[in-house]
């Protein structure tokens, strides 16, 4: 018990920075340290399946260019004729359907074209830094993306991907402590 203490205090700190309470310090370190977690969560084939440079999305854990030529269209739900809600719905459908038919969750998208938020093969300085730019996600501020990562569904999704594919193993709740840590710390990126 009293090993975790130490934690318990920095998520307070980070949770308190986060509400708009009065920002207490978080070490630099800390903010650097919790982004490696960030880093794994983003990195991984549930997220960026999506989150990738060109315009056609990716699937399975192996990362393979999508089946039937799927492109992502000019806002990012698919293109003319193939939107993305054609084969996913806003849940995943029962698992009495077997494993690896369209998964789905709410907003199913892909990033629109000028804000494609790429996290694939970025080092953690990279990627923290594109992360936080507005320029390149869509405008959000700190508050904006630590709502994103905690609440939205597609955001969620990650960890319930319907049957017969691995959810992200870092738990989502440890995913955001980390993520409210890094910007706690003032969202420190690791050097070039």
């Amino acid at each position: 018990m009293r090993r975790a203490a130490p934690v318990f205090a920095v998520l307070g700190i980070a949770i308190a920075a986060v509400s708009g309470s009065a920002p207490p310090s978080v070490p630099e370190k800390d903010g650097l340290a919790a982004f490696e977690t960030v880093k794994a969560v983003l990195q991984n084939p549930r997220c960026q399946n999506c989150h990738i440079p060109g315009d056609a999305p990716l699937q399975f854990d192996a990362g393979l260019p999508h089946a039937q030529n799927v492109l992502r269209g000019p806002t990012g739900h698919g293109a003319a004729g193939l939107a993305c809600a054609t084969c996913h719905a806003a849940a995943n459908p029962p698992a009495s359907y077997g494993d690896h038919v369209p998964p789905g969750a709410p907003g199913w998208r892909l990033p629109p074209p000028e804000h494609k938020m790429v996290f694939i093969g970025l080092s953690s300085g990279e990627l923290c830094r594109h992360l936080k730019d507005p320029r390149e996600n869509g405008g959000m501020d700190l508050p904006a993306l630590t709502r994103h990562v905690e609440k939205d569904g597609i955001v969620l999704w990650g960890w319930s991907p319907g049957s017969g594919r691995a959810a992200v193993p870092i738990p989502h709740a440890e995913f955001v402590a980390k993520f409210k840590i890094w910007v706690a710390a003032g969202a420190p990126c690791a050097a070039p």
